[in-house]
């Protein structure tokens, strides 16, 4: 059974950032959110729950760029977030 034509995604841009946020976008943040984790808690342990929670994370944050009318707007929030997640270690790196 076909989809319905009103609920796909009439331009290519659109889809193609829709994606690319899903994916890039999603597997940055994963990345990020769990590299929080290890600042506050013990690396290890958090490196080992990795490999499960980052493939869950990840998907869900690909499947919920999808949820966005604009794909930019997918692409900010990703970005943002990830910014967001990654402040500890900015503020805290040597400055060599």
């Amino acid at each position: 059974m076909p989809a319905n034509k009103k609920h796909l995604e009439s331009s290519a841009i659109q889809r193609f950032l829709k994606i690319t946020a899903g994916f890039f976008g999603g597997l940055l943040l994963t990345v990020t959110f769990h590299l929080l984790f290890m600042y506050y808690f013990s690396p290890e342990e958090v490196f080992t729950t990795m490999f499960a929670t980052g493939y869950l994370l990840w998907a869900a944050l690909f499947i919920i760029a999808f949820l966005f009318d604009n794909g930019l707007k997918a692409w900010g929030i990703y970005l943002a977030l990830s910014i967001l997640c990654y402040i500890p270690y900015l503020l805290n790196s040597p400055i060599a």
